[in-house]
């Protein structure tokens, strides 16, 4: 009867990685062991490069010629079974044949995933470094979740804004996800800013490209279609309007959150007022959803707000009221 073996996933990852790579190896081994073990993979990211160090050995040992092994399992591998660990695994590295160590490497590290999520709050902004050597800015009340798999770099903005200085890596590409919006980053640095389905990219540095999220076809550019931008260069999606759009802006532009200004061009005031309220702790609200449509061009410094919310009635056709902890902002009389 084979001696109870320790449970690799108690164990250090080179003893489990040790462990498993004899188990794979076992004509007696339980038929959810490769499951079990892609499971183990998946716990922490250590656990790849471990079994890979592990099947790199025993190539090596099962490349020496047979009188060396045999020597050598007979030096580690005495008889008595309650000894199976460490001494019998040397012996199994001597003895097993390693062809398929190979295959289930390459398979363990196409599968490997590594995930994190990031969120802020309300006028909170953070700076994240990401596993690849990329650096991740995030504005207020932004929420993001990186995929790092061996052949890419995904990333998710659910909401708010974030700025990339993204690590070069030209075997897995860098892409942004925001909402109907994908940006495939080319060495570069960029800021991506997404309310609702309304998504900005601002690009500092480098060039981006950008086209529908996972094929979604946006406006009148279709899915297979890409868009390029560069540095000096905005592209704009609005939902409501014919897809994308590029203009020229100072390459500045796409950090000036990070130096408390918020700037827009010709953007909805739906917009304008939902990327306020992630700055500011005095929530905005637009009484008539019509106003929304209503297009606004400035600069908005959250720190000294009601300096614009008393120029806005001479901007645009509005008033402003507050009450209850907000500001309520509704049609100008005779503006209905």
């Amino acid at each position: 009867m084979e001696p109870k073996r320790p449970d690799p996933t108690s164990a250090t990852p080179l003893r489990a990685a040790a462990d498993w790579w004899v188990r794979l190896r076992d004509p007696r081994r339980a038929a959810d062991s490769e499951e079990r073990w892609l499971e183990w993979n998946g716990q922490d990211p250590r656990h790849p490069d471990a079994f890979a160090r592990v099947s790199e050995l025993g190539a090596q040992l099962g490349a020496l010629d047979a009188e060396t092994r045999r020597s050598l399992a007979r030096e580690f591998a005495p008889a008595q079974p309650r000894r199976w660990w460490p001494f019998a695994l040397a012996a199994s590295f001597l003895l097993a044949a390693v062809a398929v160590g190979t295959v289930l490497r390459d398979r363990l590290r196409a599968g490997a995933v590594e995930s994190a999520s990031y969120a802020t709050e309300v006028a909170v902004d953070r700076d994240v470094a990401l596993s690849d050597g990329s650096q991740v800015a995030l504005g207020g009340a932004t929420r993001l979740t990186t995929r790092y798999t061996s052949a890419r770099r995904d990333v998710d903005l659910g909401a708010g804004e974030a700025y990339f200085r993204v690590a070069h890596d030209k075997a897995r590409p860098f892409i942004v996800a925001a909402g109907k919006i994908s940006i495939r980053a080319v060495g570069t640095a960029f800021n991506v800013r997404r309310t609702g389905e309304r998504v900005t990219i601002a690009v500092a540095e480098g060039r981006v490209r950008v086209a529908g999220s996972e094929g979604a076809a946006i406006g009148k550019v279709a899915a297979a279609d890409t868009l390029e931008a560069v540095a000096g260069q905005q592209i704009s999606f609005d939902p409501r309007a014919s897809g994308l759009t590029v203009s020229a802006i100072p390459p500045n532009r796409a950090t000036s959150w990070r130096e408390h200004r918020l700037e827009f061009v010709n953007e909805p005031l739906d917009s304008v007022v939902a990327n306020i309220n992630r700055y500011s702790t005095r929530p905005l609200v637009l009484a008539d959803a019509k106003l929304g449509t209503l297009a606004f061009t400035g600069t908005v410094d959250p720190g000294a707000l009601d300096g614009w919310l008393r120029a806005l009635p001479k901007i645009l056709p509005v008033h402003v009221g507050g009450e209850s902890g907000q500001v309520t902002i509704s049609a100008a009389r005779g503006a209905r």
